[in-house]
């Protein structure tokens, strides 16, 4: 079961505008029920940049599970 976290939208919006701003998202408005809605989708710029931060993801959880894997062992310079 996947589980999502918790964010307020104080908390999300700018993130959204931030990642506007930098060419990472965009956004187009719609009407939804007599209301205008925004929508935001990513951009080819945006997929690379997580496409690297998925690398750098994968490099430190690595290492982090090399450290474990040696900790458990009583450590490679004990």
């Amino acid at each position: 079961m996947k589980s999502a976290i918790v964010i307020s939208e104080s908390t999300l919006y700018p993130v959204l505008r931030r990642l506007q701003k930098e060419g990472l998202c965009r956004t187009y408005d719609q009407p939804y029920q007599g209301r205008n809605r925004r929508y935001y989708s990513i951009t080819e710029k945006g997929e690379a940049q997580l496409l690297e931060y998925r690398k750098q993801w994968n490099d430190y959880k690595t290492a982090i599970e090399k450290l474990m894997v040696e900790d458990e062992r009583g450590g490679e310079n004990d």
